[in-house]
């Protein structure tokens, strides 16, 4: 994100700042102590666990079938979906607990950033929420505050990547398998 001269790279620090510059209702980056450690905690905790296991399904359901001609080897996309599975099981059961959002009774980044990892591997037809009543509901109030226009026009690329993948410059592609195959090998 670049204001002037002042550039920011990190995706939930421009959240902070956006919040911030633009005098965002309180609800989302809460001025109150416990509610904004909450979303710190939750922003501070989601790179390495959510984030990371949302996007490996991404990759390796979207991305790599398309960059290496075949499917992902079994075991290594049950692995990546068993990380997955642990990182969702931690938002819903330390993070939403029984509160509607992350941060308590209002919907916070925190909750904007959360929907938008889960929703990858969705993307990719990967239904975190299958017998998930709690994340569910808890989609489902996200949904409602942002409204339904909202979500989906946010999601619309997500829902569609396996479409859009098919469409890939296969030149482009062979230039990139090197690093690729470096990555998953």
């Amino acid at each position: 994100m670049k204001d002037g001269d002042f550039i920011l790279t990190e995706s939930t620090a421009i959240l902070e700042y956006m919040v911030q510059k633009h005098k965002a209702p309180d609800h989302w980056f809460p001025s109150e102590l416990q509610p904004r450690a909450r979303v710190n905690e939750y922003l501070s905790w989601q790179h390495t666990n959510l984030r990371a296991t949302g996007s490996k399904v991404f990759v390796l359901k979207a991305v790599f079938p398309v960059m290496m001609g075949s499917e992902v080897p079994k075991e290594k996309m049950d692995a990546a979906l068993g990380a997955l599975n642990e990182s969702v099981a931690l938002l819903e059961n330390y993070f939403l607990q029984d509160k509607p959002f992350i941060a308590g009774d209002q919907i916070s980044v925190a909750d904007i950033v959360a929907i938008a990892e889960i929703m990858q591997p969705v993307g990719t037809g990967v239904d975190v929420f299958e017998g998930r009543l709690k994340l569910s509901a808890w989609r489902d109030r996200v949904k409602a505050a942002l409204g339904e226009k909202l979500f989906k026009e946010a999601n619309e690329v997500i829902m569609k990547i396996n479409d859009l993948t098919k469409n890939v410059n296969k030149t482009i592609l062979e230039m990139m398998k090197p690093k690729f195959q470096m990555m998953f090998s």
